[in-house]
């Protein structure tokens, strides 16, 4: 087992996931080989060709790497330069529950919804799974009226600062503005823990610093990272 392998442990939990056969068919000749691979590139950084040979064909790994396609490339620009942004829902223990990739211009909160509509969490006994979290905590840059009817209307406890500038225009409105949003301090700490768990993330330096030029295989290289996460858990 080379530095950075899936442990026993881990592939005993992993390998119960995932598909007995190829794409087109066939039975690959190790999950276990390919999924290291994959895993070494998201460590590491290097480029998919460069691969060792005892991962086996470079392709066949990238090919195997969990993607989603989307419209653009998730690139803009903003004071860092041409770059992207992880937008992260996380529990204790730096476990990943569901995350989004934007143009590095893109502001936080207009994808406070869009990430939480990707929460899924199977439940022990089968059924629907859970999509609603006991407590959701984020920095002010989440605050919006948007974001907290929208919690609101799901019944979820939310731990979000209001900014000066909201808590002012809430205050000149009157009654109108609404109520004081309700805050507490305690609750706030655990806000690093989403912080954590994305340093957690970049400890691969192929989502520290992205080398891939397309957005789904970036996506899958955040994904990969999230799963090692979990399984080391």
């Amino acid at each position: 087992m080379g530095r950075g392998d899936l442990t026993n442990d881990e592939w005993a939990r992993l390998k119960l996931h995932l598909p007995k056969t190829g794409r087109r068919g066939g039975r690959w000749a190790s999950h276990r080989r390919v999924i290291n691979g994959i895993l070494f590139r998201g460590r590491t950084g290097v480029p998919w060709r460069d691969l060792p040979a005892r991962f086996g064909k470079w392709k066949t790994l990238y090919r195997c790497t969990p993607r989603q396609h989307r419209p653009d490339e998730g690139l803009g620009r903003s004071r860092g330069g041409l770059t992207c942004k992880i937008h992260l829902a996380g529990e204790s223990g730096l476990r990943p529950l569901a995350f989004l990739i934007t143009p590095g211009q893109w502001g936080d909160a207009p994808q406070l919804i869009p990430v939480m509509e990707r929460v899924r969490v199977a439940r022990p006994g089968g059924g629907h799974p859970r999509t609603r979290p006991d407590h959701l905590g984020g920095d002010k840059a989440y605050s919006s009226r948007q974001n907290r009817r929208y919690l609101r209307r799901r019944q979820i406890r939310h731990t979000i600062p209001e900014p000066k500038n909201q808590r002012t225009n809430r205050q000149r409105r009157g009654s109108k503005g609404g109520r004081p949003t309700g805050f507490d301090k305690t609750t706030y700490k655990r806000r690093n823990e989403v912080e954590r768990t994305i340093n957690a993330l970049k400890n691969s330096r192929a989502v520290a610093t992205r080398y891939d030029k397309r957005a789904y295989i970036f996506h899958g290289t955040v994904t990969v990272a999230a799963i090692r996460l979990w399984l080391r858990s």
